[in-house]
């Protein structure tokens, strides 16, 4: 920023004035960086705008059925933080349009109507001058008829015309402005991805809520079914007082857990509505259940080449080197001179003594002598700058090297864990199968059937959080390439 407002300043010395709205321009986008992926623990609108919202759907009492794509359509429509994208982006769009004007000529049509009065004596010319004047009018000063106090009716029309032929800090700053609104266009785009991304994490993170309140339920119908087993075998006399109390402690617990659960999924939903605009009060159904494809294989070599081709942060930092690229030839370009031209037309008409015709026509060059070491001052600066968004772009290739690599590490390793975490499943449910015709058969007590139907509900966990870690690892791999906004239905399965 600094350097830009040294950039005022040199140009105004100079005859090339740089037009302020293509320095506001630089101005917006001299602070541009990349998207960060993840999350903070608790989001809130305000350290990060993309946890909020427009509210757009005002609480009804039918509940609104919501699919993942409804939910990201809604999101790109309503989200906080992509909305400010794209108002950032306008203002530079109506910036770039004044600075335009710089290339047009100006012109600007004056009318006027109006009643002047003079007193002459207050001018300077009293009684003393015009007598001094006398002889030049027959009869004397008697016969002049001059009055002191004055008065005339002007009516004037005027065109005035402005324009700049050649400024060289103009020009080069009209290239910066045109660098700036690409940037600005890759950075909304990018902002969609998050958008997307953080619409459909949540999404996801809400059916994984749902499932484990699905499974409390299961497992809740279950220990009433073994509760009410033991209860009445004690009435009967077959099994101790102890195994209906084991059950009975089995059952609360699990109530406990479904409560919960449900708990969860009420804060989940509330933050998947704040993030698309939707009522926090508005009752909501998801009707996609979880997805689950396995993806197709590939290399860190392909998985970049796609990044570097799809990343819009990328091709927004190349656009801010541009940008200061152009900002640079700004500075040097003040050496070269400035030309303009200027005029005006108008017509006047007095006291009705007839219309009268005027102009004035003048051009005007400007040629900067010596002021060497200021200029090579500021292109040196600026030079600097450039280099330092060079560098930020080399880093950047880097660092979408890494998330590439490390996406694909998480893609394999939650694809790994999915196959283990159904095992799991399967294993502990046969385990409960089993334990089950003990207990009934009377061979065992309940204590080994409450372990294993502990055991399942852990592994029915795991397999929830793995499916939903799995699709969230999907997603971060397209972010990563830059087409998650185009291909995160392929990346579900959808």
């Amino acid at each position: 920023m600094n350097r830009v407002l040294t950039l005022v300043k040199s140009a105004d010395r100079s005859a090339g004035r740089i037009p302020m709205p293509v320095l506001c321009l630089l101005l917006a986008l001299s602070g541009g960086g990349t998207q960060v992926f993840a999350q903070s623990p608790n989001p809130t609108s305000t350290s990060n705008p993309f946890f909020g919202s427009v509210l757009a759907h005002r609480a009804t009492a039918e509940t609104l059925k919501l699919s993942l794509d409804d939910a990201v359509r809604m999101g790109l429509e309503n989200n906080l933080g992509l909305k400010e994208t794209e108002n950032d982006e306008k203002s530079i769009q109506g910036q770039k349009n004044s600075a335009l004007q710089n290339f047009l000529p100006t012109i600007i049509f004056d009318g006027s109507l109006g009643v002047h009065q003079h007193d002459l004596a207050a001018l300077g010319f009293g009684p003393g001058v015009v007598s001094k004047f006398a002889s030049l009018f027959p009869g004397g000063t008697k016969s002049t008829g001059v009055s002191l106090i004055t008065r005339d009716d002007l009516t004037e029309g005027k065109i005035r015309f402005d324009q700049t032929l050649f400024s060289g800090p103009v020009i080069a700053a009209w290239k910066a402005a045109g660098a700036a609104q690409n940037a600005a266009h890759f950075a909304r785009t990018s902002a969609r991805g998050e958008v997307v991304q953080q619409v459909a994490s949540a999404y996801l993170h809400a059916i994984a809520a749902a499932s484990e309140v699905d499974n409390a339920l299961a497992l809740e119908s279950s220990d009433k079914l073994l509760l009410s087993q033991a209860h009445e075998a004690h009435v009967a006399g077959v099994v101790a007082n102890l195994d209906e109390l084991r059950a009975r402690v089995q059952l609360q617990t699990q109530q406990q857990a479904l409560i919960a659960a449900q708990n969860a999924v009420e804060k989940d939903l509330i933050l998947l509505k704040r993030e698309i605009g939707v009522d926090p009060g508005q009752k909501v159904e998801l009707t996609d259940p979880a997805p689950y494809a396995e993806l197709a294989t590939q290399t860190p070599d392909e998985a970049r080449t796609v990044a570097y081709q799809n990343r819009q942060d990328y091709k927004k930092l190349q656009n801010q080197a541009i940008e200061m690229k152009a900002v640079q030839l700004a500075y040097r370009s003040q050496r070269y001179p400035t030309l303009s031209f200027n005029g005006f037309w108008a017509m006047s008409h007095v006291n009705r003594a007839g219309t009268r015709g005027n102009f004035v026509t003048q051009g005007n060059l400007s040629v900067p002598l010596f002021r060497e070491a200021g200029l090579r001052g500021d292109v040196d600066s600026a030079a600097a700058q450039s280099n330092g968004v060079n560098a930020q772009l080399a880093d950047l290739r880097n660092q979408i090297d890494l998330q590439v690599r490390s996406a694909l590490l998480d893609v394999d390793a939650t694809s790994k864990l999915m196959g283990v975490a159904r095992s799991n499943v399967e294993l502990a449910t046969r385990t409960v199968v089993d334990e089950t015709d003990r207990v009934n058969a009377g061979v065992d007590d309940n204590l080994p059937l409450v372990e294993a139907q502990s055991t399942l509900a852990a592994a029915q966990s795991n397999l929830v959080e793995s499916l939903y870690e799995y699709n969230v690892a999907k997603l971060a791999l397209a972010r990563a390439t830059g087409i998650l906004e185009q291909q995160y239905k392929v990346y579900l399965g959808r």
